[in-house]
């Protein structure tokens, strides 16, 4: 049956997935498979978690479907409260739903523009926020996203990010954030900026404070709205329940959330002020699966377990544990260039001078071996995104895989 599935779609393996229980994923040959993705930063509570598993059972026993246009449920509203009260700022005080990561970004912007009148979306350079029409627009991970998809709109630019280790330096990038505003656009023509906190499929890489504050003074001074992409640094992925927690004079003025929002199911949000939100007329915001009532229990379920568990302490204790083994190798192996990031959202990017594809070559290694592990970035980099729920025992198996499946890369 795979050759009637879209080509277009790409696969780390051919393998059919059966079953997946915390750290583990079972193939229908029987293979046991380390998951060191969370399914692309998903499962930050584990695959398939009792209690998430449980909310959602029930869920499906009293209704599935809940229209948002219609009225309301109480998943939703429970979840609205739970949201509210874990805000990393007080103004943040209104959610909309949606259903993925790249349809809150564009949500996200739709609001600011409504907001300031303006048009110009500014994104920085390796940026990753989706796959529509606009969001293909604003993301620079990877050619391979837009390639041969038409003509990137006009109103979005792209800055570069700081990026030390590849001569983008924090003052460099606010420059040329002043070099734009007199050479391409004004900053009355800015609706917004948008920035993930740290770079997600750009390669793992923490945005400096000095950057983010500066960012914040530059959209404060000329009324540009600020937007926090969480998508995938979110509920406690960076040892933060929200990766901006890290820069305390950093606030963003809209907040995107999604993946390890609700476990699984597809769910994200979008968070902002009462001033943005209330301003906007009934019909401006909706979708036919918007906050679906299943994916709000699970998302309640999964933020009691994110809270009873202690996910965000653990996530910072074995993303420590991963980031001290992954050093001890960048010791013992010439090839390994940088390990970096802040929890279990750990980077480690190959020297300029390895042999071509590298983070590829070792991440099907690595499925060889009983582990999935995924390249990032147009630089050679790896990205470590173990559940947070991941036992020592598991950190020293992946460990031990990954050391495995690099020694027989540079081996052929």
């Amino acid at each position: 049956m795979e050759k009637h599935l879209f080509k277009g779609v790409g696969r780390l393996s051919q393998a059919v997935f059966e079953r997946a229980q915390g750290s583990m994923i079972f193939t229908t040959t029987g293979n046991r498979v380390l998951d060191f993705t969370s399914q692309i930063g998903v499962t930050n509570t584990g695959h398939c978690h009792p209690r998430v598993v449980s909310a959602a059972k029930a869920q499906i026993d009293n209704m599935i479907m809940a229209q948002v246009n219609l009225g309301y449920h109480a998943p939703m509203m429970e979840l609205t409260q739970q949201l509210l009260d874990v805000m990393p700022s007080k103004y943040l005080d209104r959610i909309f739903y949606s259903t993925t990561g790249a349809e809150a970004v564009e949500n996200a912007i739709k609001l600011a523009k409504h907001s300031t009148g303006r048009q110009g979306v500014m994104v920085f350079q390796g940026g990753y926020h989706g796959r529509t029409a606009l969001t293909m627009a604003m993301t620079t991970s990877s050619v391979i996203y837009r390639q041969r998809m038409g003509s990137n709109p006009a109103s979005v630019f792209t800055l570069p990010f700081p990026y030390e280790l590849h001569g983008q330096s924090v003052e460099s990038c606010l420059e040329a954030i002043h070099l734009f505003f007199k050479q391409q656009a004004l900053p009355e023509e800015i609706a917004c900026m948008v920035i993930e906190p740290v770079l997600g499929e750009g390669g793992y890489v923490p945005a400096p404070t000095a950057f983010l504050q500066g960012l914040r003074d530059i959209c404060s001074q000329h009324g540009i709205l600020l937007i926090a992409d969480e998508v995938q640094t979110g509920f406690g992925r960076t040892g933060k329940l929200f990766a901006t927690e890290y820069h305390p004079n950093f606030e963003p003025d809209i907040l995107v959330m999604a993946k390890g929002l609700a476990s699984g199911f597809p769910l994200s949000a979008v968070a902002a002020p009462a001033i943005l939100a209330d301003s906007q007329a009934p019909g401006t915001m909706g979708g036919t699966y918007a906050g679906n009532v299943v994916a709000c229990a699970a998302a309640v379920a999964t933020q009691n377990v994110i809270r009873d568990e202690g996910l965000v302490e653990r996530s910072r204790d074995r993303g420590k544990k991963l980031w001290t083994g992954l050093l001890d190798l960048q010791d013992r192996y010439d090839v390994i260039r940088d390990v970096r990031g802040p929890g279990c959202m750990i980077g480690l990017e190959f020297e300029p001078d390895a042999p071509e594809g590298i983070n590829k070559l070792v991440s099907q290694a690595c499925f060889e071996n009983g582990m999935l592990l995924l390249p990032a970035s147009v630089y050679p980099t790896i990205r470590f995104i173990p559940p947070l729920t991941v036992s020592d025992d598991e950190i020293e198996m992946g460990l031990n895989i990954f050391e495995k499946s690099l020694k027989e890369v540079l081996e052929r």
